[in-house]
């Protein structure tokens, strides 16, 4: 399979091509579903979820599925309330911000509390096992700490940055709570049946150098080693991580996820030719006409110059209002150009 060959960089007939968010409200067949259904008993329904994870696997070109999930299950077992407001995102009650909430949080078992996530993955790999294969993915320790402590998602992060500097000892203890069960979740859906797992730093823009190095690194570097020997790809995406590209390639990972902020060539030439490279493609640009897309999609392929090792995405999910015709255009203008 052209993804799992490139995570180990070796050549392709065709750069692969998968787009975060892939399964989301830009189809109009995810829509149906989500008329019926609200986003967490969509998660909870393994044939829903695995349904919604076929949806652009069936419409596209893509090279790979994606698990149906939300990176903030895990902090439902570990005792804290979610719930998913109209135009709002997440809400988590109550906050994590004091030592008595820390000694709280649940460590628990994947496969007693987030099981519908695993019989999902098994799912989709008897689905389509022969055709591509299943990524399984988490929220990395920092950007569930970062939701856990504001509640909701913020501009600022002031609350988790009082932790981090005020209280460095309990946000350790934190962070090595949310790194045991972030490394249990990603093994439990590799021996689900996983072919490949991501773990998502969607806040790490959020942070500086220092603080990333100190805080938040050394808790990725503990997930992704924990996965080391289970013998599947592992890819780790962060946004906003160009300011510290080599801290962020140093947490681990045999895929480097990059956003849009910096260009392809540069990013992996900080990074490093031995690692594998996916991403770059701004969200944004999905919603162009045909002509100003395909010359955004030529850019990134020519940056990668054929290298072995290059996936195709996004430097962040799909947006809503994104054309699916769109989606379908570039998996198509990304293997015609690359095979």
């Amino acid at each position: 399979m052209r993804f799992l060959e490139a995570c180990r960089r070796r050549r392709t007939d065709a750069t692969p091509v998968w787009f975060m968010r892939q399964a989301g409200r830009y189809m109009p067949e995810y829509r149906r579903l989500r008329e019926k259904y609200g986003l967490l008993e969509l998660c909870e329904r393994p044939a829903l979820a695995a349904e919604a994870a076929l949806q652009p696997v069936r419409a596209f070109e893509v090279d790979a599925a994606i698990v149906f999930a939300d990176i903030l299950l895990p902090v439902r077992p570990m005792g804290v309330g979610l719930r998913f407001a109209q135009g709002e995102g997440p809400a988590l009650s109550p906050p994590v911000r004091t030592d008595k909430d820390v000694k709280a949080l649940r460590v628990f078992d994947p496969q007693e509390d987030l099981g519908f996530v695993l019989e999902a993955v098994r799912l989709l790999r008897k689905e389509l096992d022969g055709k591509v294969p299943v990524i399984g993915f988490a929220g990395a320790p920092f950007t569930v700490a970062a939701y856990l402590i504001e509640g909701r998602p913020s501009r600022d992060f002031r609350r988790t940055k009082m932790m981090m500097r005020g209280a460095p000892a309990l946000w350790d203890r934190l962070m090595s709570k949310l790194a045991k069960v972030t490394s249990d979740y990603l093994k439990g859906q590799i021996r689900a049946g996983a072919q490949a797992v991501q773990l998502f730093e969607s806040w790490a823009g959020a942070l500086t150098r220092q603080e990333y190095v100190r805080h938040a690194a050394p808790y990725s570097r503990e997930v992704l080693g924990a996965l080391s020997g289970m013998g599947v790809p592992v890819l780790h995406f962060g946004a906003g991580t160009a300011p510290f590209l080599e801290d962020f390639r140093d947490a681990d990972g045999d895929v480097v996820g990059v956003d849009e902020k910096i260009p392809l060539d540069e990013a992996w030439r900080r990074i490093g030719y031995g690692r594998a490279i996916q991403g770059n493609l701004a969200p944004q640009r999905m919603l162009l006409g045909r002509p100003q897309l395909k010359k955004a999609v030529v850019d990134i392929l020519r940056r990668a110059e054929g290298r072995p090792g290059h996936i195709f995405n996004l430097g962040h999910g799909i947006l809503p209002e994104t054309p699916a015709d769109n989606v379908r255009a570039v998996a198509e203008w990304v293997h015609e150009r690359s095979s």
